[in-house]
């Protein structure tokens, strides 16, 4: 039994002296430093710029959801998203919640669930009759609308007469 033990513990011993080193790098030397001076940089400069720049977007997502689906309180969800910064994100899900929402009461009272385009902010539809024509001076918009008004008023004339006569 003691030969077992003096066995184990040799091989044991010839084990350890015979083992390489072991490196923590592949890098050595000036290599090594260089590396861990562009490792430092990347964590201390880039790292922080990305995730700034990530969790802007992750904040203003609210805000582009609700453009995209015309919601009528858009710039109120815009000012939510922007306090949320403010309060480390806590309002976040609520201004998430809100650019999802259909905007009930405001469409009792407009007659509809979406926003009209800002003028100036979207391409106003060709064939309407309020259009105003591209490169018109003041003068000529208001020739031309008090037009609009006169066949209006001609419309309006003779509808009564129309209407009288089936009655």
């Amino acid at each position: 039994m003691a030969m077992n033990w003096f066995g184990l513990a040799l091989a044991a011993l010839t084990m350890a002296l015979l083992t390489a080193p072991a490196h923590a790098s592949m890098f050595k030397g000036e290599a090594l430093d260089t590396a861990a001076d562009i490792l430092t940089w990347v964590v201390l400069i880039v790292a922080p710029i990305i995730g700034i720049a990530v969790f802007w977007l992750v904040h203003i997502l609210p805000e582009k959801i609700a453009e995209k689906r015309k919601h009528p309180q858009a710039k109120a969800i815009q000012t939510l998203c922007l306090l949320s910064l403010v309060f480390g994100g806590l309002l976040w899900p609520i201004a998430w919640l809100w650019a999802y929402s259909k905007p009930v009461l405001y469409k009792m009272a407009y007659g509809t669930d979406t926003a009209e385009p800002e003028h100036g902010t979207a391409e106003p539809e060709h064939g309407t009759a309020t259009e105003p024509h591209a490169n018109t001076t003041d003068s000529e918009e208001l020739k031309r609308l008090r037009a609009q008004v006169a066949e209006l008023e001609t419309r309006l004339a003779g509808k009564p007469a129309a209407e009288g006569e089936k009655a």
